[in-house]
């Protein structure tokens, strides 16, 4: 997932943990439903996990755990676990909508994805906290503090081997495994149901994103989305591996032309005039693609496509395709 980022300095985040260990050692609890004791899974065994910032010892069973992101909100919802807090996407939304409402309800938001509340998180006397490198690499040492931090090197393209680190973690490996199995099921289901592996194949996809503040964004097929499409079999034009770094190929609304394909997916980012959603989708490149002609483009919620990265997510839009690929 693509945000605008703003990064806290370290020195504003050391101070925001003094005062956070200060209120804590004083003995300040969280008034939500979820406040509990800091040694809440004490007695219980541990376990080491092997993360992106070597050997990290973590509960057995951890009662209390703070998500940094998407991705890891997501594996822990997957797997039955309800984070005490989580951080939000942007600055304009909550917790991704297409979790379920009454697992995230009573969820605390310790504030923007990059830019973490290091007092709110303390606050909520966790036993465990998971992240990335690449989002919050550069506040482990504060993080570590409060509580053990297991982190991935990365998100959205290596999400499956993710959630198996976020499932050691979370101590819950046998339900990963049934949710891996599950999916794998789904995924075929969705394949015979577009008339088998060829014909999958031979239907070439675009997902196209529209973003406020860059350029438009033609998917390549090394990020979360084309795993879910490869998984179905789904053919991919050749524009896919022009991507940078196989992520995306960034395109102005004059070159859109080349998002061209059997079925375009689309989505935005932001503020759709910003985003040249508007302007591109009412032009004539856009409208004189076959897959407009054919009426082969769908669009489709960003939030679920592109930021959501995980089991849960990848569900809904397992959904999405064979509804829409079997209209």
């Amino acid at each position: 997932m693509t945000t605008s980022i703003r990064r806290h300095g370290l020195a504003a985040g050391s101070l925001a943990l003094a005062a956070a260990m200060t209120l804590t050692a004083c003995g300040s609890s969280d008034s939500s439903s979820k406040s509990g004791s800091a040694d809440a899974s004490a007695g219980s065994g541990t376990h080491t996990v092997k993360t992106a910032m070597g050997e990290v010892e973590v509960p057995d069973a951890p009662k209390r755990v703070v998500v940094l992101d998407t991705a890891e909100l997501d594996s822990a919802i997957t797997l039955g676990v309800e984070p005490v807090g989580a951080t939000h996407a942007d600055a304009t939304s909550g917790f991704l909508p297409y979790l379920p409402k009454d697992k995230v309800a009573g969820i605390k938001d310790v504030g923007e994805m990059m830019t973490p509340n290091l007092e709110a998180i303390a606050a909520l006397k966790p036993d465990l906290i998971l992240t990335s490198k690449v989002r919050h690499g550069a506040q482990y040492a504060e993080l570590k503090k409060i509580a053990p931090t297991v982190m991935t090197e990365t998100t959205g393209y290596p999400w499956k081997e993710n959630f198996q680190l976020h499932a050691d973690a979370l101590g819950k490996k046998a339900e990963a495994g049934k949710v891996v199995a599950e999916y794998e099921t789904h995924a075929k289901k969705v394949t015979d149901a577009l008339g088998g592996k060829e014909k999958a194949a031979a239907t070439e996809v675009n997902v196209v994103r529209f973003v406020e503040g860059a350029d438009i964004r033609i998917y390549g097929k090394q990020n979360y989305i084309s795993t879910i499409l490869a998984d179905v079999g789904l053919g991919r034009p050749a524009v896919t591996d022009k991507a940078k770094d196989g992520f995306s190929y960034d395109v102005s609304p004059e070159k859109i032309d080349l998002a061209d394909a059997d079925v375009v997916f689309h989505s935005t980012y932001g503020d759709p005039k910003k985003a040249k959603q508007t302007q591109t989708l009412d032009g004539a490149l856009w409208k004189g693609m076959s897959a407009v002609k054919n009426d082969k483009v769908f669009a489709v919620e960003d939030q679920l496509w592109i930021q959501g990265i995980g089991y849960t997510a990848a569900t809904k839009i397992l959904d999405e395709l064979q509804a829409d690929l079997t209209k």
